[in-house]
């Protein structure tokens, strides 16, 4: 991805968190208990791994500010096993529980120095990454979690930046994790070159950041051939 200063992906991880905020807002307990717009989990499953997504970050901010190797998660399975535990809370220990690990999270980026920025740290998913790239894992956790709630929120309320941001990771996750040849030109943008390799999707930058994350599509997005759009995994 762009190479963006950390302080650039703190400011849209804290815009985001109080996004998904005033989208939780929006949604009772008892449709927490129901269904979310991730398959097989409730809102419940989605505060929690919200939540609990914080706090292993939090891990890493520690991990690039001691040098102690602090992973995510102690085991592969350990993530699932949080979200599973914390889905069972009542619904107010939930809601606390994603404002109380984002503060800590905050508090925590906010210590780091310029040296400890660039201190590497290792993901969930094995990838070594400087420790500036933290907080961007953390925005498109709240940004793109907050559209998965129960009536949460639309992908046109993201910030245009952010948006273009999270365009390019998509294409770059899907290329080299996944192996999708695909690229894809935002015909709403000045700037005309489209991103990444392969088949180009054309579309406004909204349209192309839900179909990349979300696998949604939209007739306003269209292939050079006119084709079908290319099939996506699911995204992370």
């Amino acid at each position: 991805m762009t190479r963006t200063g950390p302080q650039t992906y703190v400011r849209w991880m804290i815009d985001g968190h109080d996004y998904f905020l005033a989208c939780l807002k929006q949604v009772d307990d008892a449709r927490l208990g129901g269904s979310s717009h991730l398959e097989g989990w409730t809102g419940k499953h989605l505060l929690s791994h919200v939540g609990h997504n914080a706090r292993a970050l939090a891990r890493l901010a520690h991990w690039a500010a001691t040098g102690e190797p602090t992973p995510m998660y102690p085991s592969p399975s350990a993530r699932a096993q949080e979200i599973e535990a914390g889905a069972r809370w009542e619904t107010a220990r939930l809601r606390d529980f994603v404002a109380e690990e984002q503060e800590r999270l905050t508090t925590a980026l906010g210590g780091l120095t310029a040296e400890h920025w660039q201190a590497p740290v290792v993901t969930a998913q094995g990838r070594t990454v400087p420790a500036r790239t933290i907080p961007w894992l953390r925005s498109r956790e709240v940004w793109v979690h907050a559209v998965d709630l129960p009536a949460g929120g639309d992908f046109a309320d993201f910030p245009g930046d952010f948006l273009d941001a999270l365009i390019e990771d998509a294409l770059i996750r899907r290329r080299t994790a996944q192996s999708v040849a695909v690229a894809a030109r935002a015909t709403d943008r000045a700037t005309e070159p489209g991103v990444g390799e392969g088949m180009c999707v054309e579309g406004p930058a909204v349209d192309l950041a839900r179909w990349l994350t979300r696998r949604v599509e939209s007739p306003a997005l269209r292939t050079a051939s006119g084709g079908p759009l290319p099939e996506l995994p699911p995204w992370l």
